[in-house]
């Protein structure tokens, strides 16, 4: 643990010493590599911090730091692209927040209930809490993803101004009031639930001793360093990731899916280690507390950000996006009703992430 507590711990400064000696500069193979690797590095290290804080802080505030964290990487590396893509960027928030929708509510909260059904049998959570988060996530998708692509006001799947300072606010309310839900209102719908046959049982924390407020301080700092490093080297980075994107024949909306899929990976990392220990609430939590987070905080952002960026702003999903949004929505209800779920549910959303994949791969 100390060795990995080590590790990122000094991550985050030589990234920022990378980004110093690179800033600026025409990057070649070699350097595109190393940026890469500490970016990466970065990104890990960033929720780790994250997560010492959260335990600092404790549940459920500690899910939404990280997913805040997570937000704020996600935010910089879009802005990031989009500054320097113009027009061809235009569904890049877009197909982010969709990729980051789909990774979250079926690959991070399929891969848990898989992983806690493979150790528990049966996963218990908390369906007030589950439920009260996916309808939060639903409204926020459909208010920004979905109503622009059948608004008539602006020619094509985007909003007029109006509409999209409404949407922003909209989706902002909506968050913030899930935020309220989920830390004061009804805190307890969002504890962890211990798998012990039907009986539920909350519990507050983990058993490990949470960080000190040194240690919570030290973390702090450093997860600041880290998302510096990740903005800077996010933007010399992106003309090479642009250009892998195209050598390899995938459509340009598959930097969306990249962009989300490097963001969440230490959420993802760390929903299954809740799950593993039967915190399935807590992966939960993750889960949707990232796709609210994804969508809540980043098209608002976005929104804001357009005021200066050049180019056209393409917010509306496409038909095939649209019907593996429903299907989504329609088989997590189906999984969070009964606060209960099987190895079954989660095979289900992780089948529907690699549909999702698939099609994103061959349109």
């Amino acid at each position: 643990m100390s060795k990995w507590l080590s590790w990122n711990s000094v991550v985050p400064v030589v990234a920022v010493v990378v980004l110093a000696v690179i800033w600026g500069e025409k990057l070649g193979p070699v350097l595109v590599a190393v940026a890469a690797l500490f970016l990466v590095g970065a990104v890990i290290a960033a929720v780790h911090h994250a997560e010492v804080v959260a335990h600092r802080v404790g549940e459920p505030l500690g899910s939404l730091i990280l997913a805040a964290a997570v937000t704020i990487i996600e935010v910089a590396i879009i802005v990031t692209l989009m500054t320097s893509g113009g027009n061809e960027a235009a569904t890049l928030a877009r197909d982010t927040a969709f990729a980051a929708l789909m990774i979250t509510t079926n690959g991070i909260a399929g891969l848990s209930l898989l992983l806690g059904s493979r150790s528990y049998g049966v996963t218990l959570f908390n369906a007030e809490g589950a439920g009260a988060a996916l309808a939060s996530v639903t409204t926020v998708a459909t208010l920004s993803l979905v109503l622009p692509a059948f608004t008539t006001g602006h020619p094509g799947r985007e909003f007029t101004p109006s509409q999209l300072a409404f949407a922003a606010i909209a989706t902002l309310l909506v968050y913030l009031l899930f935020v309220f839900t989920q830390t004061v209102r009804h805190r307890d719908f969002f504890l962890p639930i211990a798998q012990r046959g039907q009986k539920r049982v909350f519990e507050d924390e983990s058993h490990a001793d949470p960080p000190t407020r040194r240690q919570a301080l030290s973390s702090l700092v450093l997860l600041l360093c880290a998302l510096v490093a990740v903005v800077g080297l996010a933007e010399e980075e992106s003309p090479a990731v642009e250009h892998a994107v195209v050598m390899a024949g995938l459509p340009q909306s598959f930097v969306g899916v990249i962009i989300a899929a490097l963001v969440l990976l230490p959420e993802t990392l760390a929903a299954a280690r809740s799950a593993r220990k039967g915190r399935i609430q807590i992966s939960l939590n993750l889960a949707y507390g990232s796709a609210m987070a994804s969508i809540g905080l980043t098209i608002p952002t976005i929104a804001l950000a357009s005021i200066w960026l050049k180019g056209p702003l393409v917010l509306g999903l496409g038909a095939i996006q649209l019907v593996l949004l429903a299907l989504t929505v329609v088989i997590s209800m189906l999984t969070v009703v009964p606060g209960r779920a099987t190895r079954l549910q989660g095979e289900v959303h992780l089948v529907l992430l690699a549909a999702y994949v698939f099609l994103a791969i061959n349109p």
